[in-house]
């Protein structure tokens, strides 16, 4: 796993990372959200990442600020199926929770995700705060966690 290189997406990437969106619906994604995804990339992508391994971009994820400034909000991360159970998706996460320690005046790291991947951020330290049925679609609940940023 030496090769894995986390770097902020390109616009030349937008291809793969919707290719990669589609590849996880509907088993992990609702086929709604693609047009939501792309509204984000369009809109909310100052810190939007991808990983590489071995020169290929395996998966995404970014995180954004609340409008205060004091919560960082992890979002969109998605893996291709076969790199899943890897440790790309933990190595992403990690790097993404230090990226938003490191701003100032942050005092909570948030997801918003669903039944689905809600464990996968508890093993984070995150704590399910909120849960709200057919949210994303008939059956995809959201699933919210949140943690104080110096506890994650």
């Amino acid at each position: 796993m030496n090769d894995i290189v986390i770097r902020k997406h390109e616009v030349t990437d937008r291809d793969r990372i919707i290719e990669l969106l589609k590849l996880n619906i509907p088993e992990y994604f609702s086929p709604n959200e693609e047009a939501d995804l792309i509204v984000y990339l369009d809109h909310h992508a100052d810190n939007y990442y991808v990983v590489e391994l071995n020169g290929v971009i395996f998966g995404c994820g970014g995180f954004n600020l609340s409008e205060d400034g004091e919560t960082g909000k992890l979002s969109w991360d998605f893996f291709h199926p076969e790199s899943q159970g890897k440790g790309l998706g933990s190595a992403l996460t990690k790097f993404r929770i230090q990226k938003i320690k490191e701003i100032e005046g942050v005092k909570t790291v948030s997801v918003r995700t669903s039944q689905l991947a809600y464990q996968f951020y508890a093993k984070f330290g995150l704590e399910l705060r909120e849960v709200v049925k057919d949210y994303w679609d008939e059956g995809f609940d959201l699933y919210r966690l949140d943690r104080d940023v110096n506890l994650v």
